[in-house]
């Protein structure tokens, strides 16, 4: 460092000057008598900069108030002097007064500060090759100490020397503060006044302290400080002092049972204390016992701890929990490394391994029947799983056997029992045993796990037998619904309300009589169960509607109890009639509109609303409202073809209802006109001896018929010709008729004529020749396919069409079969050929069977007497073509 401005030097001032272009130049000077103070400072400063420090205390111990004459200057109570603001210093020094003052005592003193404005001195310029590069060593800046931790000494140790290079000037003395020395933990280390040394006096703990940051100062005999104060950091070095330990005393986990190996159970974490990133905290675990030790049945992860299962077999309702020590080791799991063990449950969780299954695959029981809503019996669940968990509490269903729902069974989620339950009264007469077939099932599904069986059926039958008690009458239905005309005289039938004893099905033996204290309207048949009326009907009447309660009772005594709603409509003479009331609904089911007309005045008009009052016809056939007055009717799918007579049910818009009934004929047709007219059946009463006539007359017709058909059958019997062998020729397989009529006269020429003329044409290898028969003419083809190609009629046969005689077939298959004979006979030149092979193309070898180039055998042109002996496969060509 520089020293100050009055005292010159060569290499010092060169020093200080390169120091000063830094930073701040911080000289004290420490007034015996409190005289003056001198700092060397640069020429401007910024605001907030430490100019230097004073020790107030020897001048005055205690003072109260410390104030700065100049206010650019702050001081504090340590004596540090900061500028407050920029100051740019033109004159080569700046005075200041620093004034302490205890006010208890009266005392107060000053302390003078001077400012020395460091002046850079000019330097000759040397050459570039005069330019020396020298190298000095900086001690006043070492390296940071350290110190092992828990080190035995001996104390004091010595861990780190300071020194400045100013010594080789000045006399030097060195000083430090900071943590370990006058802060705590004070006293642990020191420095030397003279040397700079620095002294641990204890060992130290790296847990508690890993790093002390020191502050070194080096100063004159007078305060002068040529070095800046030098931050030097003490590192404890770490001591492998620290076992690893565990975050927690006991972990716990929890792994499903029949878990696949490899499945991770869990993590165990370990601390250590001691330095990060080195062999004192490198951590390995190991296990070092299970159990059950046998087998084994989990691995941990040497360096993440993490706890896997090595197998499948872990098996709750056999072990339900395992026991696993673990060690940590630091030191990379070396033998000499610090280590400590920590204890890891691990408990086996449920799954629905074990299907549920009932004590006994069948149980009995009974009931009285018509009871309800009683228990009849309970049904145990039996189940290895864990209980009270969802694998474990059972579910019941009823699967057959209760369609009508007469039972219900629910589950004790105590014992886990099925308790099954009558809902619905039962019948003995219609069923005295109930075979019921009841499942059992966990709330969670089952899981099928190696080792295991396949999925087994809990299932069991429950027999119901039903007790038979002695009912009393039962009324069907249990309410009846009776409308009542307002016009109804006294005594008119209005219904009948009857009830069957449950034991024999039928009414017999049962009284009725209309229980007191009822409406007045109807009275019921003792014996027969009609209903009558009993009053006439005001059409002014108020209440027009009433509850009638009916009992039926038997030869013991027993009694029945029905219900009747009562209702008086109102008393109109005319009904609503229905237009038109005679329908044909084709296979297609197009609705029909039914139009109903009232010829009543308001109140009774539209809307009407329209129904089927019968159900069991209601039930095949639909009817969708139109509108107001009208509505579609239709058959539904499935009924049979037929008549249906069907009573619609019309009510107006005041609820007066009236029946009127429509007929349908519900017919196998495309149209309607194909079904005809409905007609009204009269109603024909036949006697004794007309029913006689009728079958002796269809017995006369029959017998005419059959002697019909025998005849018939010997007059077609002597056209057949002898039946001979299907030796690869068509047959007749299922012909139960003749085939259609041949319409068309050009196929079979009706008059047999000669060869007029024979043209020749030859093209593509085919010799073709027009023949022309009376008003016909024929095209055909010798070689290639050799097919009629084409035939063109210009005659009309004035004879039935598709009819014709043996004699007209003979005819025509004779000129045919003349002109094929006259034309093998030709050659290529018209001139009467021989045995000639064709010149169409060379084969090879000639055939051994002989040319059939010439059809000169053929000498007969009326030779037609194969056609009596064909073989049955052309039989019935000849029937259809015959005339009859």
């Amino acid at each position: 460092m520089a020293p100050a401005a009055a005292r010159p030097g060569g290499s010092l001032c060169r020093t200080a000057c390169r120091q000063l272009l830094f930073g701040l130049l911080v000289l004290s000077l420490f007034c015996e008598a409190c005289k003056k103070v001198t700092f060397n400072v640069p020429s401007k400063l910024e605001a907030g900069t430490l100019v230097g420090r004073v020790n107030l205390r020897e001048c005055l111990k205690s003072a109260e108030h410390i104030s700065s004459s100049d206010p650019d200057f702050r001081i504090l109570e340590d004596g540090s002097v900061y500028t407050t603001n920029i100051i740019s210093l033109s004159s080569e020094e700046k005075t200041f007064t620093i004034l302490l003052k205890n006010i208890q005592r009266h005392e107060e003193k000053k302390i003078h500060v001077n400012l020395l404005v460091h002046q850079e001195k000019t330097h000759k310029k040397r050459h570039t090759r005069d330019t020396v590069l020298r190298r000095t060593k900086r001690r006043w800046a070492p390296i940071p100490s350290s110190m092992m931790e828990n080190s035995l000494g001996p104390f004091p140790m010595q861990i780190q020397q300071v020194q400045s290079d100013t010594a080789q000037n000045y006399t030097i003395y060195y000083s430090a503060s900071g943590p370990g020395i006058d802060k705590d933990p004070k006293g642990l280390f020191y420095i030397e006044r003279e040397t700079g040394n620095i002294f641990a006096t204890g060992p130290v703990d790296r847990e508690q302290y890993p790093s002390f940051k020191i502050i070194c100062f080096a100063t004159t005999a007078d305060g002068y400080s040529p070095e800046k104060p030098l931050l030097h950091t003490i590192r404890i070095e770490d001591d492998n002092d620290n076992a690893p330990c565990f975050t927690q005393d006991l972990f716990e986990f929890v792994v499903p049972e029949h878990c696949k190996p490899g499945t991770v159970v869990g993590k165990v974490i370990a601390e250590d204390r001691d330095e990060l990133y080195t062999l004192h905290t490198t951590l390995r675990y190991r296990i070092v016992s299970e159990q059950p030790p046998l087998p084994k049945m989990f691995s941990v992860h040497r360096e993440s701890g993490v706890i896997t299962t090595l197998t499948s077999q872990l098996d709750r309702e056999i072990i339900d929990k395992h026991i696993v020590l673990i060690e940590v080791r630091d030191m990379a799991g070396q033998p000499f490394g610090l280590c400590n063990t920590g204890t890891v449950v691990i408990n086996v969780g449920d799954i629905n391994d074990h299907a549920p299954y009932c004590g006994h695959s069948s149980y009995e029981t009974k009931v009285q029947e018509n009871q309800v809503n009683v228990e009849i019996m309970r049904i145990p669940c039996l189940d290895k799983d864990e209980p009270n968990s969802p694998a474990w509490n059972c579910r019941f269903s009823i699967v057959k056997g209760n369609e009508d729902n007469h039972f219900a069974i629910t589950t004790d989620g105590r014992t886990n029992e099925g308790v099954l339950c009558v809902v619905k009264g039962l019948d003995y007469e219609t069923a005295n045993l109930r075979i019921l077939e009841i499942t059992v099932v966990n709330e969670i599904p089952y899981a099928v796990v190696p080792y295991s069986s396949a999925l087994p059926q809990g299932i069991c039958t429950v027999r119901v037998i039903v007790v038979d008690v002695d009912e009393g009458p039962v009324f069907n239905p249990c309410l009846l619904h009776i409308r009542i005309d307002g016009c109804a005289t006294v005594g008119t039938v209005v219904g009948k309300y009857l009830a069957e004893d449950p034991e024999t099905g039928n009414s017999e033996g049962i009284s009725y009589r209309i229980a007191p204290g009822q409406c007045s309207w109807i009275t019921i048949d003792e014996n027969l169960g009609e209903l009558r009326t009993t009053t006439l009907f005001d059409k002014e009447m108020a209440v027009r509607q009433c509850n009638i309660t009916v009992l039926a009772i038997d030869r013991s005594g027993k009694t029945g109890t029905g219900m009747m709603l009562a209702t008086i409509d109102a008393c109109n003479r005319y009904s609503l009639i229905l237009t038109p009331r005679d329908f044909i609904i084709c296979r297609d089911r197009k609705p029909v509109c039914i139009t109903a007309v009232n010829p009543n005045d308001y109140p009774y008009s539209a809307p009407f609303r329209f129904d089927i009052s019968d159900r069991s016809v209601g039930s095949g056939w639909q009817t969708i409202q139109h509108d107001a007055k009208s509505m579609y009717l239709s058959p539904r799918d499935g009924i049979p073809f037929g008549i249906y007579t069907i009573p619609i049910s019309v009510r107006d818009k005041v609820g007066r209802q009236g029946t009127s009934v429509v007929k349908v004929n519900y017919c196998d047709c495309i149209t309607p006109s194909d079904c005809g007219v409905i007609r009204q059946n009269a109603a024909v009463t036949l006697g004794v001896w007309a029913i006689l006539a009728m079958i002796l007359g269809s017995l006369l017709l029959l017998l005419i018929l059959i002697t019909l058909c025998s005849c018939y059958g010997t007059g077609a019997v002597s056209k057949h010709v002898t039946d001979d062998l299907a030796n690869q020729n068509l047959i007749i397989s299922n012909t139960e008729a003749p085939g259609e009529e041949v319409m068309d006269p050009n196929i079979i020429p009706l008059q047999a004529a000669t060869v007029n003329s024979c043209d020749q044409g030859v093209g593509m290898g085919t010799i073709r020749h027009e023949v022309k028969t009376g008003g016909q003419s024929f095209e055909m083809s010798k070689g290639g396919h050799q097919t009629v190609e084409s035939v063109r009629g210009y005659g009309q046969s004035t004879m039935e069409q598709g009819r014709y005689s043996c004699s007209e077939w003979q005819n025509f298959m004779h000129s045919r079969l003349g002109e094929k004979v006259y034309m093998c006979r030709q050659d290529e030149e018209n001139k009467h050929s021989e045995d000639y092979v064709l010149p169409y193309n060379y084969e090879g070898r000639g055939s051994l069977a002989g040319s059939v180039g010439c059809c000169s055998d053929q000498q007969e042109e009326e030779v037609l007497d194969f056609l009596d002996q064909l073989e049955p496969k052309f039989r019935t060509l000849a029937e259809t073509c015959v005339k009859r």
